[in-house]
């Protein structure tokens, strides 16, 4: 099951299915994008493998400058990426799913490659695969708020964010630690 309606909050346990959605997704998005992305991830909870999710894949695209994808907003529509216009500060948003039913299947997040959005992204989906204890602590958060907020999905965010923080600033350390290694 992939999909829901816009606001609300539901978690599911992690699907296997999700990690062979993202990449249809991310081999589509190569196909229309070309040489404009630098690089395609899947991200966001969907992409970590002991906790659970929302029912929506979180992919990022990188590009060298935001305006990269200026030419291919088009073409993006027309195989179902609907542009929703720079969502954060630095993010430009596509959403797909079934919009009659305000149903959201997909949230495409484009930022500049290695930029801090770019960094933040990879460094938390990989730091929660590698340390699953850690996982463990923001899945148990996630499920607290779900059940606090089924129907705000802005209020389930909000209350997510400084333990989501704390982790983004271990994972940042984390990443470090381990470029300088070698």
């Amino acid at each position: 099951m992939l999909g829901l309606k816009r606001g609300t909050v539901k978690l599911i346990p992690h699907q296997e299915e999700w990690s062979k959605n993202a990449e249809n997704i991310i081999e589509q998005l190569k196909k229309i994008l070309e040489n404009s992305a630098i690089d395609i991830q899947h991200i966001g909870s969907t992409a970590i493998f002991t906790v659970c999710a929302k029912p929506i894949i979180d992919i990022v695209v990188g590009v060298r400058e935001l305006t990269d994808i200026f030419p291919y907003i088009e073409l993006l529509n027309q195989h179902g990426f609907v542009f929703r216009g720079e969502d954060v500060e630095g993010q430009l948003l596509f959403v797909m799913g079934d919009f009659d039913n305000n149903t959201r299947t997909h949230h495409i997040h484009v930022v500049q490659w290695n930029s801090a959005e770019w960094n933040n992204y990879i460094n938390f989906r990989d730091y929660l695969n590698v340390f699953p204890e850690k996982a463990v602590v923001y899945d148990r958060c996630k499920r607290e708020l779900a059940l606090q907020f089924p129907n705000d999905r802005e209020q389930y965010t909000i209350g997510k964010q400084r333990l989501i923080n704390n982790l983004l600033n271990e994972a940042k350390e984390w990443r470090h630690k381990s470029l300088t290694k070698f």
